[in-house]
């Protein structure tokens, strides 16, 4: 009973690892029926969701037993994701110990992510790719480079913060949107739209369309239709957020040339 519960331990606890740093579900769904099966466990029954897991082992016999776990919806950790791939590989070549599988779990968890300056410059680095991409002069990069670092210092505070994601992506898309039009105002001559379109693309869940198109494709119904509903209204809020600041600006501009 405590083999089968430690095996079966460690493959959902690897599979909750993928999860939460952004793996697919056929992935993570496929790395636990490869550990259970590199530890000789023949009857298991494994069900993947975005945010879930759902496993049971050797249900004949009597050392049967299960699990359950919630996985919330988070950060996407490449990084981490390659490290437990690695070790899931290591687990399958019978080259790891169960002990030793749960050293290395640990250190893949805590692999950290990059410095808050790197996170920072490589943000406005794609803003202003993004800026330049959809039509900006050097003169919008330029904006959009100091928006985008802008703008990543404001997701580290209200990550730090435990802000929720509907919160951090209304006040970022408006953040944004604020900065673009307050270089406007002072240099005429920017195109402030560019400026905003390529600033706001880090917000962009980019990741969660593509992977629930993935999971459509591979008949993961539901995890796919739980991704694409974060995708858009992750793209709701970042409407929300530019289009109450546009709308405020005009509101005033308006406001201001009837009083002229």
């Amino acid at each position: 009973m405590a083999v089968t519960k430690e095996i079966l331990a460690l493959a959902v606890e690897m599979g909750d690892a993928l999860l939460r740093n952004g793996a697919e579900v056929y992935r993570v769904e496929d790395t636990v029926m490869h550990i259970l099966d590199a530890y000789e466990i023949e009857n298991y029954d494994v069900y993947v969701l975005s945010n879930g897991i759902f496993a049971s082992a050797n249900e004949d016999r009597d050392d049967a037993c299960s699990m359950v776990r919630h996985v919330p919806l988070g950060r996407t950790h490449l990084g981490r994701i390659a490290a437990l791939n690695e070790l899931s590989r290591e687990i399958c070549a019978h080259d790891c110990s169960l002990q030793d599988a749960w050293v290395h779990l640990d250190d893949c968890r805590t692999i950290p992510y990059n410095h808050n300056l790197i996170q920072c410059l490589f943000c406005g680095i794609g803003s202003a790719g993004f800026g330049y991409l959809y039509g900006g002069n050097v003169s919008d990069t330029l904006c959009a480079f100091l928006i985008g670092m802008l703008l990543q210092i404001l997701l580290l505070f209200l990550a730090r913060r435990k802000a929720s994601k509907f919160i951090t992506n209304i006040f970022g898309s408006a953040g944004v949107t604020l900065l673009a039009l307050f270089f406007y105002s002072l240099w005429k001559t920017l195109q402030y739209d560019k400026i905003i379109i390529g600033s706001i693309m880090p917000l962009v869940p980019g990741i969660a369309l593509t992977t629930s198109i993935r999971d459509f494709f591979n008949g993961d119904y539901l995890s796919g239709a739980i991704h694409m509903i974060d995708a858009v209204l992750t793209a709701f809020c970042i409407a929300v957020g530019v289009g109450a600041v546009i709308t405020i600006y005009r509101s005033t501009l308006d406001i201001g040339g009837v009083f002229l």
